[in-house]
């Protein structure tokens, strides 16, 4: 193998995961790293949805409170594509199906798979899976989320222009909203052909 684990200890466990890992790695001139001690953020994998209604050129997002973009400069309530964690036992398209109700209210009539993408291997182990949700978006949002969870989720629907040209203003910044609102750009002519 070109990396060996000397040790790993769990640091933090709560809501999340934190362990503390010595680890060594082959060198690419040859030989081996010193001991590196490295944190790394145990999250999990995760399944995010872009709802995309191709027939009348909506788009579906929602936005939400959100902890780590208190000092963004659009402030602390995030739009983000729809998304949840996913269980041990679950499938990414289980967990799709769960959230976009959860989350929006809607069950799509189709997902089409957009990519899978380590979110930031460098203190976390998560996995995101991106979907693109097909669907009717006339006459839909409101607001949702499960009371239990905390959650207090506001299911926007945008026309498509107006939704890229928020995009283009930084108004969508995190990496979910940026990959499938990207993908969308460069899919959404065919997507409406096929509908």
């Amino acid at each position: 193998p070109d990396y060996r684990i000397k040790s790993t200890q769990t640091v933090y466990k709560g809501f999340f995961k934190m362990t503390r890992s010595v680890v060594e790695h082959r060198l690419y001139n040859g030989g081996w790293s010193k001991p590196l001690v490295r944190e790394l953020f145990q999250r999990g994998d995760a399944v995010g949805v872009l709802l995309y209604d191709p027939v009348n050129h909506l788009v579906g997002l929602v936005e939400q409170f959100r902890l780590g973009a208190i000092d963004d400069r659009h402030g602390p309530w995030q739009f983000e594509v729809i998304a949840g964690m996913m269980d041990r036992d679950e499938d990414p398209e289980q967990v799709a199906m769960r959230e976009l109700m959860e989350e929006a209210g809607v069950e799509v009539q189709k997902l089409v798979p957009i990519c899978d993408y380590l979110a930031s291997v460098g203190g976390s182990d998560e996995r995101m899976y991106m979907y693109c949700g097909l669907l009717d978006l006339t006459g839909r949002g409101g607001v949702f989320g499960l009371e239990g969870e905390g959650e207090d989720i506001l299911f926007h629907v945008w026309p498509y222009d107006e939704a890229m040209q928020a995009f283009s203003q930084g108004l969508f910044n995190s990496a979910a909203a940026t990959i499938s609102l990207l993908w969308l750009q460069l899919n959404h002519s065919e997507l409406r052909l096929e509908s």
